[in-house]
């Protein structure tokens, strides 16, 4: 399938996708979720989590600002998604961390379908030390082979963000994507929203790497059409919305 392809099957299903992920971002995630055709949903908790994840069509966990709540009820409801329904881990600002570093390398043996991170929390998923916070520390390029060793372990496609985007799979680099804008990294939870857009395009897509390629190039064309239209990050933020809607409706130009 083509990214058009992709893109207007997702938004002929609307998939529910269950987010557990960053408070800080919950309404970024939604908003374009909604925006771009899909169907968000969103409860971390232990007794509810676990049960309202039957009802998805694909899953998100990022762990962005782990919570009390969200170190019970993530493993939680990882284990209680249903056989076939696909799901993304985002391991953000892993690293430092220590509950969160090491829930994320514990969830690769659950085979996320994707992996989705910058350069500095895919290396710390094999070992590194990560960035600073949600900072990167580390380009692209270089996590290039600490994404092949974690695709390997999950059987599955890993997403290195980051001027460049690289698609990795077991085998080695499946893509490489040079679009989005600068002021993306500006807007928090801009990541958070990928990982999201991410796991909706896994339902509707052939396989994988069509999603994760699908899923980048929708949001860094989004990227781009909003920041035509910004002033700054404030106006960027509610022109991505608008885009993600303008980009689902008229498809995108793969080509620049």
């Amino acid at each position: 399938m083509t990214v058009n392809e992709v893109v207007a099957a997702v938004c002929r299903r609307a998939p529910m996708v269950h987010c557990l992920t960053a408070t800080v971002s919950m309404s970024l995630v939604a908003d374009g979720l909604l925006a771009a055709g899909l169907r968000p949903m969103m409860t971390e908790t232990l007794e509810e989590a676990p049960v309202v994840v039957t009802a998805a069509d694909a899953l998100l966990v990022n762990l962005g600002t782990l919570s009390t709540d969200g170190m019970m009820g993530i493993p939680a409801t990882v284990a209680a998604r249903p056989e076939g329904i696909p799901w993304v881990l985002d391991p953000t600002a892993i690293g430092l961390a220590p509950v969160r570093t090491r829930m994320a390398r514990e969830f690769l043996d659950a085979a996320p379908d994707v992996v989705k991170g910058n350069a500095s929390e895919i290396l710390a998923l094999v070992g590194g030390p990560g960035g600073r916070g949600a900072d990167a520390a580390d380009a692209p390029e270089h996590a290039v082979d600490a994404a092949i060793e974690v695709a390997c372990r999950t059987g599955g496609v890993v997403v290195v963000s980051g001027p460049t985007d690289v698609v990795v799979t077991a085998k080695g680099v499946a893509a490489r994507i040079v679009r989005g804008y600068p002021m993306m990294v500006r807007v928090t939870g801009t990541g958070c929203l990928l990982g999201a857009l991410t796991a909706g395009c896994l339902v509707a897509a052939d396989d994988s790497v069509e999603a994760a390629v699908a899923a980048v190039t929708w949001f860094d064309v989004a990227g781009e059409v909003a920041a035509a239209r910004a002033g700054g990050p404030g106006s960027f933020r509610v022109q991505l919305l608008d885009a993600l809607d303008e980009v689902s409706r008229t498809g995108i130009e793969e080509t620049r």
